[in-house]
């Protein structure tokens, strides 16, 4: 392990996301309102920070190719240096009494889980709130995945960040280079993002209340500037376009890049797209029927709250429009389930994924049917292509590990004094990077009620929701260390 040289790319990635913020510290001097200092301040002290470890840590060897060890080693601390530099212009801006208050809300926005501890946002200076937003943006596709797109030394070896970075078991090489890859990737998030924009500012959304309720749509993050959340508008126009572009967002973007390249077809013949807008459809379907005459009065009402609750909790988005607490028991178990299953591989969604469903389902379907069948040879497939044992072995190890931890997070969070319900939604909607859970984190709640060390564990969790809880826990075991 080069500890210089992961020293020194986390500096480069610091000086990254110091100069991002002076996109808000701009917002804030429009508005002139109070982020100006605090976002000057941040902004000078991450990119001092970030340039004294480049500097310190200078290295010659810049060529060699990034080791296993090393891609996921450089990914989780990279993302732990995001989120406490990220804290920095809530903290200095006083935004929230307690520092941990800061770090939740700065790992909730870069994990893109839209977890908030804000009870009053629309008081918080417009800088101090697009910066939340932008959190949100830059780690929806991911800020190492930026970084392969944009510091051409990377260019060698940047397929080991890139799986430990990209969400999902088998990550999409769209080019020979992984920084062009990477920046197929990003120009494919920007032209969404913009055309999503311009829809919502056509709706009669302002340009930063558009763009901020873009970087939560298209990074499946939930971060809104109204306290009601979309809800906040009552407008059928938003709601649609807001629900098109999370379900956008819920698919891998290989996938959108080949639609773009004229394949539109490539979309319906990915077994895993085809299963995520047919769950989409189902769990629509049966929420509409189960809500409508209870909390809704009509059925295009029904349709419209239905559709875009579950592509918010399926997309692990995050957005409201209705309190779903109130729902039926039914739709409250739907959302649960969502919450479980999450977007595609290869999306800018968290959760378990829904590729990692449909593997876990065809292997447990192959071992009954051995079952019947002793002799028969038989092979996992996903469409036509065989899926192999190590990949099987794989999704399986991070499946028992996901439900280890989630419970692990449960029993942490309730030993501080937090009942069942929302201990078990609150460390599901973190580790699956979703936003809003049942009980007191619902909907029309937060999680600033929750005692400091929840918050710790909850942020702890986003993290490892995040970057697919096996980057992050490698680092825990001994042999990680050895040659």
């Amino acid at each position: 392990m080069r500890w210089g040289f992961l020293l020194y790319m986390v500096g480069a990635l610091l000086v990254a996301i110091g100069l991002t913020m002076l996109w808000p510290l701009g917002f804030s001097l429009y508005y002139q309102d109070d982020g100006i200092m605090p976002l000057a301040a941040a902004c000078g002290a991450t990119v001092l920070s970030g340039l004294l470890l480049v500097v310190f840590f200078r290295r010659t060897d810049l060529q060699v190719p990034i080791s296993h060890r090393e891609g996921m080693a450089i990914t989780t601390f990279g993302w732990l240096a995001a989120g406490f530099c990220g804290a920095l212009p809530f903290y200095l801006g006083g935004v929230f009494a307690h520092p941990m208050d800061c770090l939740f809300e700065s790992f909730s926005g870069f994990t893109t889980t839209g977890a908030s501890v804000l009870t009053n946002i629309e008081v918080v200076p417009k800088g101090l709130l697009f910066w939340r937003s932008l959190t949100h943006w830059l780690g929806g596709m991911g800020i190492i995945v930026l970084s392969l797109a944009i510091l051409p030394f990377l260019g060698v070896g940047g397929m080991q960040l890139y799986k430990a970075e990209v969400p999902g078991p088998v990550p999409d090489k769209l080019r020979p280079r992984i920084r062009d890859t990477a920046m197929i990737l990003w120009q494919v998030y920007i032209l969404f993002s913009v055309v999503e924009t311009v829809l919502l500012m056509l709706g009669g959304m302002d340009f930063f209340d558009a763009l901020c309720h873009t970087f939560g749509t298209m990074a499946t993050g939930g971060f809104s500037t109204k306290n009601a959340s979309i809800g906040h508008y009552q407008s059928v126009y938003i709601d649609i376009v807001v629900t098109i572009f999370m379900l956008i967002a819920g698919i891998n973007f290989s996938l959108h890049y080949f639609a773009l390249k004229g394949q539109p077809g490539s979309l319906w013949r990915d077994p895993e797209c085809r299963f995520f807008l047919g769950l989409f459809v189902v769990l629509t379907g049966v929420t509409t029927i189960y809500i409508h005459g209870v909390n809704a009065s009509s059925w295009g009402q029904a349709l419209r709250y239905a559709s875009f609750q579950v592509a918010s909790i399926l997309t692990t988005t995050g957005y409201a429009t209705t309190d779903f607490e109130l729902w039926p028991a039914l739709p409250q178990c739907l959302l649960l389930l969502c919450m479980f299953i999450g977007g595609c591989a290869g999306s800018t969604g968290g959760g378990m994924k829904c590729m990692r469903i449909m593997l876990l389902l065809r292997h447990a379907y192959q071992e009954l049917f051995r079952l019947i069948h002793p002799r028969a040879v038989t092979r996992v497939k996903l469409g036509a292509q065989v899926v192999s044992s190590e990949v099987i072995g794989g999704i399986g190890g991070f499946f028992v590990l996901w439900l280890v931890l989630l419970f692990l997070g449960v029993f942490l969070v309730a030993a501080t004094g937090v009942d069942v319900m929302t201990s078990f939604t609150a460390v599901l909607s973190c580790i699956g990077n979703i936003g809003p859970g049942l009980g007191s984190v619902g909907p029309a709640e937060n999680y600033a009620h929750l005692p400091v060390v929840a918050k710790g564990v909850l942020s702890l969790c986003m993290l490892l929701g995040r970057l697919e809880i096996f980057t992050v826990i490698i680092l825990f075991v001994p042999e990680f260390y050895r040659k």
